[in-house]
């Protein structure tokens, strides 16, 4: 992997979404856009929407995080939203989780060449060793991963007391918490809501479902107790 200079405009809004992380962020448009397609990442007709699309989408999600936060990214795939986040939010603890060896070698090598301070972990968030090893945090987060139903499986026993899921979700959004609310109940989540991320910084915000733990349940026996 080498330096890129990539073709694609910088928006104007990108210094304010990323800061002091500007010039590594451009650095990493630049590898998405030579090597995205090539390496199964991106589809090609998301090229020319790399800096919406994803690096903004996923960056503005910081606005929800707290200061210093312990953040475990579940299916981080070509690295949204943890790249992004790290780039944004040098002062967040990031582990990104990553089930498939060729992404999780992309994100190490992303992660090694733009000096990140992140951990790369290969697995589902859903295997106990998995849970074992990346212990909780105060935020998980995913984007576009699976139905919420799924993600609060997934994620809730990651998420430490007093913390959150976050799941970067489109349009949809409404419908599928509308859908999943009882699924996510019976996961041991609260009752989720809805809020966008940029708003007055893109011209169109990200939207993220918010949901905090209430309960853990095991699944072998469906007991559940406390968070904490």
């Amino acid at each position: 992997m080498e330096d890129v200079e990539g073709s694609l405009p910088v928006p104007d809004v990108a210094g304010r979404v990323f800061g002091d992380g500007l010039k590594k962020a451009v650095r990493f448009a630049g590898l998405l856009e030579r090597y995205g397609v090539e390496r199964g990442l991106i589809g090609p007709r998301e090229v020319e929407r790399i800096w919406d699309r994803h690096l903004l989408n996923s960056a503005v999600i910081g606005e929800l995080i707290p200061p210093r936060a312990r953040v475990i990214d579940v299916g981080s795939g070509g690295g949204f939203p943890g790249i992004p986040l790290a780039l944004a939010r040098p002062d967040l603890d990031l582990v990104l989780v990553e089930p498939m060896a060729r992404r999780t070698e992309w994100l190490t090598e992303v992660a090694e060449f733009l000096g990140l301070g992140v951990a790369v972990v290969r697995g589902r968030a859903e295997e106990r060793a998995i849970r074992a090893e990346v212990g909780r945090a105060d935020v998980v987060t995913s984007r576009a991963v699976a139905p919420l139903a799924r993600l609060a499986d997934w994620c809730l026993p990651l998420v430490a007391k007093g913390g959150m899921m976050l799941a970067v979700k489109g349009a949809s959004a409404r419908d599928e918490v509308a859908r999943d609310a009882k699924a996510i109940a019976r996961s041991g989540g609260s009752a989720p809501s809805i809020s966008q991320c940029g708003v007055g910084v893109l011209e169109t915000p990200t939207t993220v479902v918010i949901v905090k733990p209430v309960f853990h349940v095991k699944p072998s026996t469906g007991k559940r107790w406390l968070a904490q």
